[in-house]
């Protein structure tokens, strides 16, 4: 029937009509990664769109699928709101150039950056990395600064207040990490100057935490893990939470899905309960490659 909708996938039959080729040689190009196709429940799939992009530029081997996976630095809100729609997202809060590395070689659909340079936060860190069809899309902006133990929290008034006190460090690599060493610079401080804490904090989680349990006088951190363990916090920067995202995957059901709840009342109400949050730029494109 002419008006009857068209099927967005085809079939290994459909598709080895279409070419004119043998079902076999359809598989085999599929083995071999070189034709657009998804398998599910143990069946091959064809999407038609890519597939006819796929004949159009000439029969190029097709770009693998990204994985399901959220990468780069952790956000308690973030962190929460995959959780909580149900999108199956993997994560895999590794720091914020970690993130961008595993992003730019293909092993995540998204990463989460805060990475400060220039007179914004990301834009520039991603863009040096020349990484094609993706989006930069704003996440958040959160107070960024110091989380204080109680015995510190009227002691520290400023970061220079840090030299000789018991400090946490982030991984190499990530954003609060980055923007640690700036402030140290500032300061007119080095690392000999602090009294380190072992061991390294990998998420805003385990850093908030340490503090918590006494081990260290500060750390670099959000407001929003100052108030989940009450501690005290002082605020230095207002900083960007983006994500990066594959131009794919964004269309992908997964990250629609986490696009749609982060707009929604439940995330908003979150993010004023943990504080520290700004989400009036919340799905905004900040960046766009080429």
């Amino acid at each position: 029937m002419p008006d009857a909708p068209q099927p967005s996938y085809l079939t290994t039959r459909e598709v080895a009509e279409m070419l004119r080729v043998k079902e076999r040689k359809v598989y085999d190009l599929a083995a071999a990664g070189d034709i657009p196709h998804r398998r599910i429940t143990g069946k091959l799939l064809f999407p038609k769109a890519e597939l006819l992009d796929w004949i159009e530029a000439g029969c190029r081997p097709a770009v693998a699928a990204r994985p399901m996976v959220l990468t780069g630095s952790h956000d308690p809100l973030l962190d929460w709101s995959v959780r909580e729609c149900g999108s199956n997202l993997a994560t895999l809060f590794n720091g914020s150039r970690a993130g961008l590395e595993r992003f730019g070689a293909g092993q995540a659909a998204l990463a989460g950056l805060h990475i400060p340079g220039g007179d914004d936060w990301n834009v520039d860190a991603v863009a040096a990395q020349g990484i094609k069809d993706c989006v930069l899309i704003a996440w958040a902006t959160r107070a960024r600064g110091l989380v204080l133990s109680e015995a510190a929290r009227g002691a520290i008034t400023s970061f220079a207040d840090l030299k000789g006190r018991r400090v946490v460090q982030r991984q190499p690599g990530a954003g609060g990490a980055t923007f640690f060493d700036d402030m140290l610079a500032r300061a007119g401080l080095s690392m000999a100057d602090l009294d380190l804490a072992c061991g390294l904090a990998h998420t805003e989680y385990d850093a908030a935490a340490a503090v918590a349990a006494g081990q260290a006088d500060a750390a670099t951190g959000i407001e929003a893990m100052a108030r989940q363990f009450n501690l005290g916090f002082l605020p230095l920067a207002e900083e960007r939470f983006d994500l990066l995202i594959d131009r794919r995957a964004y269309f992908t059901a997964p990250v629609q899905k986490l696009l749609a709840f982060a707009r929604s009342d439940a995330c908003r109400e979150k993010a004023a309960a943990m504080g520290g949050y700004d989400l009036g730029q919340m799905g905004a494109v900040r960046w766009l490659s080429d």
